[in-house]
C-alpha cells in the first residue's frame, strides 16, 4: 500500500509518500481502507518536532488521526463491526497513520458513518468534534449561557458553535471580516472582527470562554470571562516553551506557567481554567454522528488534496487562512 511517511522532523517537504507493508490488525483492531484523511494543525506541529516533549515517535512514522473508509479487516475479540462497513474514527497519537491507503485502528475508537455523509466530509469531523465535545463538557455550557469561542472559522470552532447553539447557549465569536458570514451560518449570534474589535471587551463577563489561541491570550481569556466562569484551553503552547527552552526544560518551565496561571485565575476570579485534549472514543463519535444524521451538525470543507500532495495540504493549513477543515483523499 503507498502511506506518506515522515523520516526526520522539518519542513513539510519531509513528507514522502513510499510504499509499504499492508498493516496487520491485531485481535482487538479493525483494519480499515481509507477513503479520505483530515489533515490537522497537530500533524504539522509534530512533523516540525514541535511535540517532541511530550510525543516521541520511532521514525520514519505515518501521520494522521482523522479517517474515514471501509472495513476491510476485524480483530478475533471484535465484535459491532464487519467487513464492509462504512466508518470513521480518529485513532490515538500512538496509532496514528491515516495518511494512507490502509490503516489500523482500535475497535473501540471507531463508530458508524452515517449515510448522510461523504468519507470526505465524515473524515473532517472526528479529531475536532471530539475536542470540541470535551471543551464544552469542561466548561458544563447550558441554555442560556453566554460562551465565547475564539476561532469560529477553523476545525475546532466550526463545531463548536455548532454544538453550543444546540446545547442552547449564546454563542460570541472571533473570525476575520471575510468569515462572518460562515460563523453565523453555523449558529453564532455575535462574530466579532478581532482585525477591527477587541474581543476581550465584545465578550466581557462572558460565562465561559473555549479558548484555541494559547501563550500570551490565555489570561486576557481569564479576565474576560465573568468572576467564577469557566475557561478550556485546547492549546495551551507547549511548542512554543520546548522552542524557547529545550525539550526537557521547556517542559518543566510550561509546567510552571500553566500552574501559576490556573492558581491565580482561581484565587483571583474564582475562575476554572481547564486544559483539554482529545480523548479518542468511539461511543462519544457516534453520539456525534448522530447529531449531524439530526441535522444539528454539519461539516465544514476548505479543500481536498490528493495524498501524494500531502506536503502541500500542509503548507496550506500552516497558513493559518483554513476555513474548516482540509482533507487528503487517497
Amino acid at each position: 500500500m503507498r502511506a506518506v511517511r515522515l523520516h526526520r522532523y522539518g519542513a513539510a517537504e519531509e513528507l514522502r509518500l513510499e510504499d509499504t507493508p499492508s498493516p496487520r490488525a491485531g485481535p482487538d483492531d479493525v483494519r480499515v481502507a481509507v477513503r479520505a484523511a483530515a489533515v490537522n494543525p497537530v500533524d504539522f506541529k509534530i512533523r516540525s518536532g514541535a511535540q517532541r516533549a511530550v510525543l516521541r515517535l520511532s521514525l520514519p512514522w505515518t501521520l494522521g488521526m482523522d479517517v474515514s473508509g471501509e472495513v476491510l479487516e476485524v480483530g478475533a475479540r471484535v465484535s459491532g463491526f464487519k467487513p464492509g462497513d462504512q466508518i470513521v474514527a480518529s485513532p490515538s497519537h500512538r496509532r496514528m497513520g491515516c495518511y494512507a491507503d490502509e490503516v489500523v485502528i482500535r475497535a473501540d475508537e471507531i463508530a458508524l458513518k452515517p449515510a448522510c455523509l461523504t468519507h470526505i466530509e465524515a473524515a473532517s469531523l472526528p479529531l475536532v468534534a471530539l475536542t470540541a465535545w470535551d471543551a464544552l463538557k469542561a466548561l458544563r455550557v447550558t441554555r442560556s449561557q453566554r460562551i465565547l469561542i475564539q476561532a469560529g472559522a477553523g476545525g475546532v470552532g466550526s463545531v463548536a458553535i455548532q454544538l453550543a447553539r444546540h446545547l442552547g447557549a449564546e454563542v460570541l465569536t472571533t473570525c476575520s471580516a471575510s468569515n462572518v458570514e460562515l460563523v453565523r451560518s453555523l449558529g453564532a449570534d455575535r462574530a466579532i472582527d478581532y482585525r477591527s474589535e477587541d474581543w476581550r471587551d465584545v465578550a466581557r463577563d462572558c460565562d465561559a470562554v473555549l479558548d484555541s489561541l494559547g501563550g500570551d491570550a490565555l489570561p486576557d481569556a481569564i479576565s474576560t470571562v465573568r468572576r467564577g466562569g469557566r475557561v478550556a484551553c485546547i492549546t495551551p503552547g507547549v511548542p512554543d516553551f520546548t522552542k524557547r527552552y529545550g525539550s526537557v526544560l521547556g517542559l518543566l518551565v510550561f509546567g510552571g506557567w500553566l500552574g501559576g496561571t490556573m492558581l491565580r485565575a482561581r484565587l483571583t476570579r474564582g475562575v476554572s481554567l481547564s486544559v483539554v485534549t482529545r480523548r479518542t472514543n468511539g461511543q462519544t463519535l457516534g453520539e456525534v454522528m448522530r447529531l449531524v444524521e439530526s441535522g444539528a451538525l454539519r461539516p465544514v470543507i476548505d479543500r481536498v488534496f490528493p495524498l501524494a500532495e500531502a506536503a502541500a495540504a500542509h503548507r496550506y493549513l500552516e497558513t493559518g487562512h483554513a476555513r474548516g477543515k482540509v482533507v487528503l483523499q487517497p
